[in-house]
Formats: C-alpha cells, structure tokens, sequence
C-alpha cells in the first residue's frame, strides 16, 4: 500500500478540522465517538448478551440485531447533540430524522445531514466477523432534507467507515467534486486511550490487485458479461495475473482489503434484485468517494457512481468497486454486451 506514514499524533478531529473546518470536523467527532462506543459494545458482545436479533425487521425488509439498534439509536443521539447537524437518514429509518434547530445554531451557515449503516454486516457479529459503520457527510442545502440527499455522491462533503476488527480503523475522505479530487484517504487507528489516531496518510489502492470479491452463489442469476469478467480473472486475461477469490460477506471487510490490497469487490445486479442490492446513499457513495480518492473506481456496472442520481433515500444499486484496472475491464465488458444485444 502506497501511504505516507506519520510518527506525530494526530486524532481524526484535528485532522478533519485542519482540512474542512471546526464544524465539519464536530460532526467527525461524533461519528468518532459513537464508534469508540460501538468498538467496546462489540468486543464485549459475548458477555453482555448483545447478540442475535430483537424480533423485528428495518424499513428494508431485514432482521434487526441487537447490536444495530443499539448503533443506531447511539449514533441518532450523539449527531443530534451537534448544532451544525439538521437531521439523519439511516439504514434503519424509514424517513430522515430531522432535529429541532435554534435558528442561532447555524449562525455561520454550516448545516448538515449524516447520512449512515450504523452496522454493516452485523447478521456476522455472532460468528464473530469483522463489521462497520458506512456515514457520508452532505451539506443541507434550503430546508428540504430528502432533497439535500438525493443530490449526486460527487457533492458530499466527507465520507468514510469504521472497520471494527482486530483493531478498529476509521477512513476518511473529505471534499472534493472529480475523480480523485479532494484530500485523499486518510486512516485512524484506536488507541489504547479511545483516540482514533492517524496511522496512514495519502493512502492509494494499487493499480491492479490478485484478488476478487463476490458472492458466487449467485452467479448463475448474474448478467453474462459479470460471469465472463470473473473467468477471465481466474483465466489470466487481464495482464496475466490469475485472481483468487477473497469474500467475508461483510461489505466493511471486503471493500477495506480491496482498498489496501488491491483487485475489485462486485455486487452485480441479479434476476431477483435487477437494481442490485447496495444502496445508494449510505453504503454506494461513501465507499465510492473513499475509493476514487485512493486512486481507484467505482460504477454500477455502467457508468460512475457518484454520478448516479437517487430518487429515493433506500434506493439500491448494482456496485463494482476496486482498482482502476479492474473496474475499467468489468466496464468495457457490460457496455460491449449492451452495444450487442442492441
């Protein structure tokens, strides 16, 4: 991995603030905060009887756990208590919640929306897989919140995750409207006194990885090209490097060993999720905006994803995401079977 190390303590709230502002970098430190919370809750799961499901389902459908109820309702109160953030929208909400504001709390014109998985993957924390927290940071733009978020993934103002395993590391990009534009990707490691601490600078993915990440089982419901991508990786075809499979099932995991490792993460579209199963807001354009300021890049398979325009805040999406070289070649791939079947 292509990074600049640092031997001088810095936490992600000097970081953030240093780069984006006192109010940009209070929004950081709560996230920081809630994760710090959320590490200790997870590593102390077993004792505490915090795994498995409550016995109810999200707005999307699914089991919610313990734990992401508990994620959830902590990071709602902590992003609440920060004057610059106007509201939320969460994996777990069906609707954004927005926080009574003194019109004096936004004197300086900083209004946000944290828009966040409080915990990716955690259906895996009772066998004990590495998990994470998704946030991307938007500004709010006039007082509709719904369409504050639904502007493209180009314009969020910061983005990153927390990756909670035998360490607990926090990436971050701030900024930026191009590809590769705006602070690049930094990491931060928690340490033994609960500070998340700048262990990586400037990180970059490779070029080209040895590795690809997707769920097989499906392969036979995929569009062909996906499935002609995969068996020209293990064939050899792209530079004669012949790819091993490497998938948790925890996106957080999967995506951070293809940032620092290199290769590509797929989730293609598939005959029962035609739109794909991502989504958009608070898993597809956080994890898009990371990679692309590392160097990478991210499409749905056609065109890039921080281009892409939601029209709802759970809306879902196909996602390949990786290394240049990878998620170009898928590229060519799908817009040369389209041009075909036209």
């Amino acid at each position: 991995m292509a990074q600049a190390m640092t031997t001088e303590l810095v936490t992600v709230e000097a970081y953030a603030a240093q780069r984006a502002g006192a109010h940009v970098a209070e929004v950081i430190g709560a996230i920081a905060g809630a994760a710090r919370l959320i590490e200790r809750k997870i590593r102390l799961a077993g004792l505490n009887d915090v795994y498995g499901a409550v016995g109810a389902v999200n707005v999307q459908g699914e089991q919610q756990q313990k734990l992401d109820v508990f994620a959830n309702e902590l990071l709602t109160r902590l992003l609440g208590a920060v004057p610059w953030v106007n509201a939320i929208v969460s994996e777990e909400d069906e609707g954004p919640v927005v926080f009574p504001r003194a019109e004096g709390d936004a004197k300086h014109g900083a209004r946000f929306v944290v828009v966040f998985d409080p915990l990716d993957g955690s259906s895996n924390i009772d066998v004990n897989v590495n998990v994470g927290t998704i946030f991307s940071v938007v500004r709010l733009e006039g007082e509709d919140v719904t369409e504050s978020v639904l502007r493209p993934g180009t314009e969020q103002v910061a983005a990153g995750y927390v990756l909670y395993g035998p360490s607990a590391v926090m990436v971050l990009a701030m900024g930026g409207e191009g590809a590769g534009a705006g602070h690049g990707v930094a990491a931060f490691t928690l340490d033994a006194e609960e500070r998340f601490v700048l262990t990586a600078d400037g990180v970059k993915a490779p070029e080209q990885g040895a590795y690809y990440s997707a769920n097989e089982a499906n392969a036979a419901s995929w569009p062909v090209a996906y499935r002609e991508y995969l068996e020209s990786l293990r064939s050899g075809a792209l530079g004669g490097m012949n790819y091993s499979a490497r998938y948790i099932g925890s996106m957080v995991a999967d995506f951070h060993r293809t940032l620092l490792k290199g290769g590509v993460f797929l989730y293609p579209p598939t005959e029962k999720a035609p739109r794909g199963k991502l989504r958009l807001l608070y898993e597809a354009y956080p994890m898009a905006m990371v990679m692309e300021q590392a160097g990478g890049a991210a499409i749905d398979g056609e065109m890039r994803i921080l281009e892409v325009r939601a029209k709802g805040i759970h809306e879902r999406t196909p996602l390949v995401i990786g290394s240049r070289r990878e998620v170009e070649a898928l590229q060519r791939m799908v817009l040369q079977t389209a041009g075909e079947a036209r």
